[in-house]
Parts: structure tokens; sequence; C-alpha cells
């Protein structure tokens, strides 16, 4: 009977002893502190759960009217749209598409009448020069517009109620220059030259007329 009960505190005591040691384990470990997924080793949130200032107001453009915009001239870009509620920068960017066209078909073939419309009186001049010199030499321009490979805008200001807009043409021209008597002396048909231009258009965004006046050319 004694040796019973020997046995028994025996037991009871390394039971008890267990069971110390498994809840002393618990205790120490629930009196620790255990960062959660907001927070970073040393209790602070880390910087992506940190509130985020809200970001300073852009003034919206119009739908699509920011596209092919280069972000050093949005600014300018935005001046012209706030002035002029009707400008529309992937309209404007077809119609000068158009008008560099128009412009180098005019030059080729001498054509005053559309360069005046066209031009302001300094680049006219420009233009009504060259064709003066090369009709004193007896030469004629056989030049095609093949593509237009890249349009964007360049620079954009405003200046008081006068919008500038600077464009920058990346185009592949086939040129060729005949003599008197036909001859070609310089260029080639079969084998087109990329040409790279910055052209300036201008407009008093005041006005009721929509047109655009090409008011510098420059290579680019």
């Amino acid at each position: 009977m004694i040796y019973e009960i020997v046995i028994l505190a025996a037991i009871a005591a390394f039971l008890g002893l267990r069971l110390y040691s498994v809840l002393g384990q618990r205790a120490d470990h629930e009196e620790e502190h255990v960062p959660n997924r907001f927070e970073g080793q040393d209790g602070v949130p880390p910087p992506a759960a940190m509130p985020r200032a809200a970001p300073a107001p852009v003034v919206p453009l119009r739908p699509g009217q920011d596209e092919a915009v280069l972000p050093a001239v949005e600014r300018g870009v935005r001046a012209i749209a706030a002035a002029d509620r009707r400008f529309d920068i992937t309209a404007f960017l077809e119609g000068a598409k158009a008008a560099y066209a128009m412009v180098l078909e005019a030059f080729w073939t001498g054509d005053r009448e559309t360069l005046r419309e066209l031009c302001d009186d300094d680049v006219y001049a420009g233009f009504d020069a060259a064709i003066g010199a090369r009709e004193a030499a007896g030469e004629t321009l056989q030049n095609s517009l093949i593509r237009i490979e890249e349009t964007t805008i360049h620079s954009a200001t405003l200046d008081g109620r006068v919008a500038r807009v600077a464009v920058r043409f990346v185009a592949d021209i086939a040129a060729v220059t005949r003599d008197a008597e036909g001859n070609i002396v310089a260029g080639s048909l079969d084998d087109a030259v990329v040409s790279r231009d910055v052209w300036t258009f201008r407009r008093d965004v005041t006005s009721s007329a929509p047109d655009w006046i090409l008011d510098e050319t420059d290579e680019g």
C-alpha cells in the first residue's frame, strides 16, 4: 500500500512539473510583443502603412487632350487649353500634320498663294526667297512626302493672348532637284531621306478664327 502511494505521488509530481513547464513558457511568450503585419520590428508602422498626403490637385484636360503631350510641355498645353476651351491637342496635331504636308508641297511647286495663307510674313519671305533663287537657276524640285513617322509637341507657351506650339516632325521625303534641261542634279527618287523639323504654329486665342499660322521653321 505504501509502495503504491509513493508511485502515485511520483506520477503526480512529474505531471505537475510538466504542466508548470508548459504554462510557464506560454506565459513568458504572452508577455512579449509580437509585431502584427502593419508594424515593423520596433513596433512602428512601416512606411507602406503610414497615411500619405493627398496629391496636389491637377486641372484636368478634356478626354484625350493629353495624348502625345510630353511632360515638359504639359503646363503650356494646359495654359492654352484653359484660355481657349476649343483647343484640343489631338485635333491640333492632326491639323499640324496636314499643314506640314501642304506647306512642303506648296514650297516644292512654288505655290506662293498657299504659302501666303499658311505662313506669317517672315516665314513666307524665307520661302519666297528660296523659290525665287530656284527659279533664277532654272531648277525644279520633284519631291514627295512618303510618310510622317512622328509628330510630337516640342514646346508650348501662352504669352498673353498669343499661343505658340512647336511641333517636331520626323518624316521620310524623296527629294530630287532637276536643272533647266530636266537632268537630276541632286537627290534620288529611289532613296527617301529622313527629315527632322521643328515648326512653330501661332494663334490668337481670343480670335474667332480657328486657324493657326506657321510662325517659325527650324531643323530638329
